[in-house]
């Protein structure tokens, strides 16, 4: 039995989720909270964290079990002191010295970063670019988040806040972004990008989206990303065409991005993700059609993560039992 325990915690936008997790990447024992609203004070959201890790911290005492540290990955720009959420767009965190708030009530060494810092370390450690040195993870979700491995080592760049890929700009003077640019990646190739798309056929009562009409009893508002991806696995072409058309953009950031960091894989995780084959397939058709100098260098994989939703607490216990 490995006794090197560490706690995970990912905070996204609608929940918390803590594990109890070993130095295999195993979880031992897991728990969940709602995420506090973004109106919330950040004590709220600290009590919110540190309840979810006493109840983990109970259990390992029940079973004989000690926990060295406790690691959380944040939706947000984490600091280059890794105890610092800068800014976190579904929390009131602003330059939240988090790791401090948390120490005094937790009573464990905490470590502090992004949470797809923490999902590309847990794929690079555990999952499915073990055996790679060099690493882009891309997170597609509401927007499109990422990290970057190279020797091995997270890559934070000089403030912390290193990929932040989804506001690369695809198109010039394109579609406006929340983050006041126009044209960035997130806005063609996310769970947003597909929404809206979707979401346009149906307004306009196109023929085409009629199933996807039927599946929301003709209330386009009612639809979600994963109703397209359900739709799509069951043979719709509309859905297919629309996430084929995510996959065509999602291809067209990642040949850049194979031209500024020549990694050995691509990881595509979040919930965007779990199209699997139907996303990343033509994402990797675009991907070869745009790679600089394509034909006379070698082609990094694009792969599916292999974690799914708990890369993020894995990785952010890892990375607080000792990862850089």
């Amino acid at each position: 039995m490995n006794d090197e325990l560490a706690i995970g915690v990912d905070i996204g936008g609608t929940k918390v989720a803590a594990g109890l997790v070993d130095a295999e990447g195993v979880i031992l024992h897991r728990t969940r909270r709602d995420t506090p609203d973004r109106s919330s004070s950040p004590r709220v959201v600290e009590d919110t964290i540190t309840d979810a890790v006493n109840e983990l911290l109970a259990w390992a005492d029940g079973e004989g079990r000690e926990v060295e540290a406790v690691g959380i990955g944040a939706a947000g720009f984490v600091g280059a002191d890794r105890g610092t959420v800068v800014f976190a767009p579904h929390l009131s965190w602003r330059d939240e010295p988090l790791r401090d708030s948390l120490g005094g009530r937790i009573g464990r060494p905490i470590t502090v970063d992004n949470d797809a810092n923490a999902a590309a370390w847990a794929e690079s450690r555990f999952g499915a670019a073990r055996d790679e040195s060099h690493v882009v993870m891309i997170t597609l979700g509401t927007g499109i988040g990422g990290a970057l491995i190279i020797e091995n080592e997270l890559r934070r760049g000089q403030f912390g806040i290193a990929g932040e890929f989804g506001h690369m700009q695809v198109v010039p003077d394109g579609i406006r972004c929340e983050c006041g640019n126009r044209g960035c990646w997130e806005q063609y190739a996310s769970g947003n990008a597909l929404v809206r798309e979707a979401r346009g056929l149906m307004t306009a009562r196109s023929p085409v989206a009629q199933d996807l009409l039927a599946r929301v009893h003709g209330d386009p508002s009612r639809l979600a990303g994963p109703l397209v991806t359900e739709a799509a696995r069951e043979g719709d072409p509309t859905a297919r065409e629309l996430l084929a058309e995510i996959g065509h953009w999602l291809g067209v950031g990642i040949a850049g991005l194979a031209a500024a960091f020549d990694p050995g894989i691509f990881v595509i995780g979040g919930g965007v993700s779990a199209a699997g084959e139907l996303l990343i397939e033509p994402a990797r058709e675009s991907y070869r059609r745009r790679l600089p100098g394509r034909g006379y260098r070698p082609e990094a994989r694009i792969v599916e993560a292999a974690l799914g939703p708990d890369a993020g607490l894995i990785g952010a216990a890892d990375l607080a039992r000792g990862g850089t």
